[in-house]
């Protein structure tokens, strides 16, 4: 990243074991489309592999009226625990780490994105916007994960 870069992130607790939290995100073709808000993402497109390390992917965020899209690759630099999603065009780099609460019985999930700071007035505007929009939007997708794999618990 850039040195003229800034993060965003939000964190919440997750009723569910780590490596049950971890499979949902990880897994871009089944579990992942059910996790993202749709107000906010018009699509999430699987162009290679599918399942944590070497996935490509293609998402369309609709935000403050504008369609936006990002080629994404993703790496595991931590397995089970750190997934990266990393903007081919170097916009930004997003990170969903996965720790262990209550000795394993819950998760403690971070998503945190790393943006390039653009300069000037409108980069300060950006950098203003993105960091009240993303936290809403970390929130929602932090308890729709919740909701998702406390509804896979069952089965």
């Amino acid at each position: 990243m850039s040195t003229r870069s800034y993060r965003v992130s939000r964190s919440g607790r997750i009723e569910a074991p780590p490596d049950r939290v971890y499979a949902a995100i990880a897994d871009y073709r089944e579990h992942h489309p059910h996790i993202i808000p749709p107000e906010f993402f018009g699509r999430l497109d699987v162009l290679e592999g599918g399942r944590g390390a070497g996935t490509r992917i293609r998402v369309e965020m609709h935000v403050l009226g504008a369609a936006r899209r990002f080629e994404q690759v993703v790496t595991e630099p931590d397995p089970g625990r750190v997934l990266v999603e990393t903007n081919q065009d170097g916009s930004g780099v997003t990170t969903f780490t996965v720790e262990k609460a209550d000795g394993g019985e819950c998760s403690e999930v971070t998503i945190a994105t790393d943006l390039v700071a653009r300069p000037g007035v409108s980069g300060f505007l950006e950098r203003l916007l993105v960091s009240l929009l993303l936290p809403r939007i970390y929130r929602k997708e932090l308890e729709r994960l919740g909701d998702y794999v406390g509804l896979r618990e069952g089965g």
